[in-house]
């Protein structure tokens, strides 16, 4: 490859490790399982634990295998580094171990992913306050905005009732405030949409889900998009102010975050999600394309209720979603009208499958309330917009015509 040419999506994430020499001549960057590194001057290995020369000190903090795969990130995200973890959670997590503290303050949006909202309750409880706003307006973040705000926190496209954020506009807000702008990109992917272009300073993906794409491996990232100005970021700890404030954030987020509380993501997993994201473009183009079929397919259907999908002209944010992403996504959620028992619906699909996960090659489809949004209670539930009855689904590559005859059979069943 030509390192001065800009080379396409795909093109640039399959041969990304060829740039810097793979051992052996190999296409793929190997599994490395060694957890120590040697070096022969003993100076060497104190400069490198110092930050003076890059290399690798324990496997914790990251190895040959998880670099590779962290350079494929920053590439997808066109950021200026990336850190990974075990977990999406793991990732998020560490935001908020190592950037606040007591007394701080943070807008969130209030349409979240379950384990999201639980970690914010947890947050709160050690000290940090936490305002939930609808995030579709900016101006209910602008209004939630205080003295003591330094993170304002959204996803792209909310899990699982699809509410899209204002993102652009909250953008605006947070760079004229000096506030870092942490958007999560996992239901959109670096692919359908560039949280940098609407002034994200931080970056979260869930690469277990479509970056991995195939439900075989945990993992998640963080990424920093080199839009946010870290001399206005009031937590920044001295030592890590050695380098120049591009690499502060990064640098006190692998220490505090990755180093300190140990959410490192293995190397084996690093390699499957490393290979997966080689599809992840075409892979989001057939599940978005069956995701907007399916959606059509639920929304002509007299026996539901609602169906939640950005790509459908009748959702509410479909304008601002056709305007930032490149197409709408594989989830979407839907709720039957009253009297059909969603359990009984479930049961009766013969190829989507009901279980957890999101963005797998196959379709998986999973009653909400009842599962992944159970713990946090009625009350919460309803202020999100989460109905008893909602059904999310996590469209996969299926032939399109397959997936349809499945649902309206079960429908029909009904």
């Amino acid at each position: 490859m030509n390192d001065k040419k800009n080379y396409g999506f795909t093109t640039t994430i399959l041969h990304n490790d060829r740039q810097k020499g793979i051992e052996h001549g190999s296409l793929h960057k190997p599994i490395h399982t060694s957890v120590a590194f040697g070096y022969g001057d003993a100076r060497q290995l104190a400069s490198v634990f110092q930050g003076k020369e890059p290399g690798f000190r324990y496997g914790r903090q990251g190895n040959p295998t998880i670099s590779a795969l962290e350079d494929k990130v920053t590439k997808m995200e066109q950021g200026v580094g990336t850190i990974c973890f075990a977990t999406g959670m793991g990732a998020i997590g560490a935001v908020f171990q190592s950037l606040l503290r007591a007394g701080d303050h943070v807008v969130s949006s209030s349409f979240l992913f379950g384990n999201t909202n639980s970690l914010w309750q947890t947050t709160m409880a050690q000290g940090v306050g936490v305002s939930f706003v609808d995030a579709t307006d900016v101006a209910n973040v602008a209004a939630a905005i205080t003295g003591q705000t330094r993170v304002v926190f959204v996803e792209t496209i909310a899990n699982p009732r699809t509410q899209v954020a204002d993102l652009k506009r909250i953008g605006e807000l947070c760079q004229e405030r000096g506030i870092l702008y942490i958007v999560d990109n996992t239901m959109t992917t670096p692919y359908l949409f560039r949280p940098k272009a609407v002034g994200a300073g931080l970056v979260v993906n869930a690469l277990t889900k479509s970056i991995g794409g195939h439900g075989n491996a945990l993992g998640g990232s963080l990424t920093d998009t080199g839009v946010y100005d870290w001399t206005r970021f009031a937590n920044i700890y001295e030592n890590y102010k050695k380098a120049a404030p591009l690499q502060w954030g990064l640098a006190q987020i692998r220490a505090k975050g990755l180093r300190d509380f140990g959410a490192s993501l293995a190397p084996e997993a690093a390699h499957h999600i490393a290979v997966g994201a080689e599809t992840l473009a075409l892979r989001m183009e057939r599940t978005s394309a069956n995701a907007l079929a399916l959606a059509r397919l639920l929304e002509s259907d007299e026996r539901v209720a609602a169906v939640y999908y950005p790509g459908l002209a009748s959702h509410p944010q479909h304008a601002i979603s056709a305007e930032l992403f490149r197409s709408f996504g594989s989830l979407l959620s839907f709720e039957l009208k009253d009297g059909i028992d969603c359990f009984d619906f479930l049961n009766r699909l013969k190829l989507a499958i009901p279980a957890s996960n999101l963005g797998d090659t196959r379709t998986l489809i999973i009653p909400v309330a009842h599962t992944i949004f159970y713990e946090m209670g009625a009350e919460r539930r309803a202020s999100m917009g989460i109905a008893e009855s909602l059904i999310r689904v996590s469209v996969g590559i299926e032939d399109t015509d397959d997936l349809l005859d499945d649902f309206t059979c079960a429908l029909e069943a009904c």
